[in-house]
């Protein structure tokens, strides 16, 4: 049975969660170590943190795993990030089978690796039946570039007629993202203490509420998880409207301002 943190009752679980794991090079530099020992305690958090949102009843978990920015790092460093990935995906499939979780892609599939796009497509289709959890990796992911690609496609279907112009709005953009099935985040959640989202989900985050801690990400496990959802579950989400707190001062204000 799914559990929420016990000071977070079931109805206050994002269904969606977002995280930029930030944090894994310089808690490799605190000890003294390479930076890829940073990213390998790193995929531990996400193993822990994928168990958690199973447990608390988190549906979608989307993870900056590889921004497009992320090419420019030192040759070494990509190639080991890449082995990491594939080592990741081969050992977490059994998990995933046994959990029916269901792993997505977001990003340019095409810019990675051969193997990493052989071992992700495999791990993909295998669990594509999965409904009920999904892991989404952000790999080789902008979130400008994956505006420009929506209106790109839309402009496409404008050029060959298949879209009126004037029938372009939010809701048509977003059927033309990456995948425009995943519902928004709820909650969008940084670690290492930085102030940015990064050019991550720029068009899903509008209204997402935001957490943001000092842990580095290799430090994050389920209790840091359990706290990010505990203050999620005290925020009041009002998605752009003014709420009246008290109804009967809202009733008395509108009867003052009835002519």
């Amino acid at each position: 049975m799914k559990t929420a943190p016990k000071s977070v009752p079931n109805s206050a679980v994002p269904r969606h969660v977002a995280i930029i794991m930030d944090g894994n090079g310089r808690w490799a530099r605190r000890r003294g170590l390479a930076r890829i020992h940073g990213h390998r305690e790193g995929a531990e958090s996400l193993r822990a943190v994928l168990r958690a949102c199973r447990t608390t009843g988190v549906a979608y978990l989307t993870v900056y795993a590889f921004s497009s920015e992320n090419w420019a790092r030192p040759r070494d460093e990509v190639n080991a990030l890449m082995s990491l990935l594939v080592r990741f995906l081969r050992r977490e499939e059994k998990e995933l089978h046994d959990n029916r979780v269901r792993l997505r892609h977001i990003g340019r599939l095409a810019d990675l690796p051969k193997t990493v796009q052989r071992e992700l497509n495999r791990v993909m289709a295998a669990t594509a039946g999965y409904e009920e959890h999904q892991l989404v990796l952000a790999l080789s992911y902008g979130g400008r570039e994956e505006i420009v690609h929506a209106a790109r496609r839309i402009a496409q279907r404008v050029k060959q007629g298949d879209l009126d112009p004037d029938a372009v709005d939010a809701a048509v953009v977003a059927q033309h993202l990456y995948a425009p099935d995943i519902p928004d985040p709820d909650l969008m959640i940084r670690t290492s203490g930085e102030m940015r989202i990064s050019n991550f989900l720029l068009w899903q985050l509008s209204y997402s509420e935001l957490y943001v801690t000092d842990t580095l990400w290799p430090d994050f496990r389920e209790r840091e998880f359990a706290a990010a959802l505990e203050a999620y579950a005290g925020r009041h989400r009002r998605f752009g409207k003014v709420e009246e707190r008290n109804p009967r001062r809202a009733r008395r204000r509108g009867a003052a301002d009835r002519p």
